[in-house]
């Protein structure tokens, strides 16, 4: 770019979708992501749009109402936030929207600007799953509330959570440091008393590590994991030590991306 052209314009997005359809967020060779979807609707609106960058991948079948994204537009594109959503939207499934769109300052970045990430996850304790919540919770009779509750308070705090997440096979596995800080880990029912949401708030997350930590709490209440066990995976005395189980994608949520002044919205 020459010394008189203009920066690129850039324009955060938050997002919401259904992720049961699409392949994850992270773009896929055959195409069927979260990432791949936007990033085809945006060179459509204006061939010159610079990369879709996410705050963080989701896997298959998470769902998002929080989600936050960032690309460049090109200079001399004069559309501006509002018209984006519209163009947008009108290209995308219905399961993909964009709740919101504006123009940020350009050292605003989805991902490294970020500085905590919330997570939800339901789980129906009842007798049956209701059918409209098929592939949105995971289904588990008479789980106790107050023993989940207990496990999950043994969650917070900075450690090194490696036994608690997995190695991805898409040859992208570059993190190194799998230290996090967890800042909450806490249960509450769900609206209609029918199960409970357990909600994770942390520093960052590694791949599929909030999965992890509800199959542990979930083995540890049904006696299928001990306690001391699960001291073991927290304490990283055992370096070979990995969590039990991990919990299905359905039931997980991508609530909320918080950023620091000045990235983040005006209230």
């Amino acid at each position: 770019m020459a010394d008189s052209d203009p920066p690129p314009r850039r324009f955060r997005l938050d997002l919401a979708y259904d992720g049961r359809p699409f392949a994850g967020w992270h773009s896929q060779p055959e195409g069927n992501t979260i990432q791949d979807i936007i990033g085809n609707a945006l060179a459509t609106i204006q061939p010159g749009a610079g990369a879709l960058h996410g705050s963080g991948r989701t896997d298959a079948g998470v769902c998002a109402i929080g989600q936050v994204a960032h690309f460049n537009a090109p200079p001399a594109s004069r559309m501006g936030g509002e018209e984006w959503q519209r163009a947008l939207n009108a290209h995308l499934p219905p399961a993909i929207r964009v709740m919101g769109c504006r123009e940020v300052d350009p050292a605003f970045h989805a991902r490294f600007s970020a500085i905590d990430k919330t997570y939800d996850y339901e789980i129906v304790t009842g007798p049956v799953l209701p059918p409209l919540r098929h592939g949105l919770a995971w289904h588990q009779r008479g789980l106790p509330h107050d023993e989940l509750a207990a496990v999950l308070a043994r969650y917070p705090g900075t450690r090194d959570f490696r036994p608690f997440a997995a190695k991805r096979h898409d040859g992208h596995d570059d993190v190194r440091d799998t230290v996090r800080t967890v800042f909450e880990a806490s249960v509450r029912p769900t609206d209609d008393h029918e199960g409970v949401v357990l909600r994770f708030r942390g520093d960052g997350f590694l791949y599929k590590m909030v999965r992890f930590l509800v199959g542990t709490a979930v083995y540890v209440c049904r006696g299928r994991f001990t306690a001391d066990d699960l001291a073991i995976l927290l304490s990283g005395d055992d370096p070979g030590a990995r969590a039990p189980y991990c919990a299905p994608a359905a039931g997980l949520t991508l609530v909320n991306v918080t950023y620091p002044d000045p990235f983040d919205p005006p209230t």
